[in-house]
């Protein structure tokens, strides 16, 4: 191949819900592979509804084929298998206009919690504009939900596609939307004890204060579509 046609091809967009020969080295690993839904579960069951299915390579919580309210069985919070402690998560995500879901990690399933956001962390996935939960301070996208409010606000209108990335080292937080850095935290410490005391998760114990868990993708009742789902663990 010669140099302007590898260039060109150098230069060509990474095919979605794929992963190239270095980020493969650099250890990523994909959470969905753009044609099954494989490796995720509706949370504290062992199957996932009808409602979450794949559309053109997207991760599609598809709310037409959903029966009741947003926990109905055949949508509900989901959970990827794995384990993860410290880790960089990269995803894309978009929301129907007015619509809400969100990101949650360090989630823990188990009989003695109904939902994952009793444990888990949030990421707010929201329509700025239309949805309900626009108009609170720290329950815009992306928001730590309830705990820290992101800035500056980098969230593209619904309907588009944004970049998620989330870094949890050892109690170093950052969060970056689009490119930019959001959230900047320590988990764990008494500054962050102080944030869930103030916060509504206040009298659930055990709220994000584990140091491992789950993955998990909301269902609050909007179609939301999420795709480039990867992550890898740091030393």
């Amino acid at each position: 191949m010669s140099f302007a046609a590898h260039a060109a091809e150098s230069a060509k967009p990474d095919a979605a819900n794929t992963l190239s020969a270095e980020q493969q080295r650099e250890g990523w690993k994909l959470l969905f592979d753009g044609k099954s839904t494989a490796g995720w579960h509706r949370y504290n069951d062992k199957t996932i509804g009808k409602a979450w299915s794949v559309d053109d390579g997207s991760l599609h919580l598809d709310t037409s084929n959903k029966k009741g309210g947003w926990q109905a069985p055949d949508g509900g919070d989901i959970v990827y298998a794995g384990v993860f402690a410290n880790f960089d998560l990269k995803l894309d995500w978009k929301i129907a206009p007015a619509g809400n879901s969100g990101v949650m990690f360090y989630v823990q399933e188990g009989p003695q919690h109904k939902y994952p956001w009793q444990t888990g962390i949030e990421s707010q996935v929201l329509d700025n504009v239309a949805a309900e939960d626009a108009k609170f301070d720290k329950h815009r996208a992306g928001d730590l939900y309830d705990l820290i409010a992101g800035k500056p606000e980098a969230v593209r209108p619904a309907g588009e596609w944004n970049r998620l990335e989330i870094i949890s080292d050892h109690g170093r937080f950052v969060e970056k939307l689009n490119g930019t850095v959001v959230v900047e935290t320590t988990l764990w410490n008494e500054n962050w004890k102080k944030l869930i005391a103030g916060s509504k998760f206040r009298d659930m114990p055990g709220f994000g204060m584990s140091s491992s868990g789950k993955i998990a993708l909301q269902d609050h009742g909007a179609d939301v579509w999420f795709r480039n789902i990867m992550i890898r663990a740091l030393k």
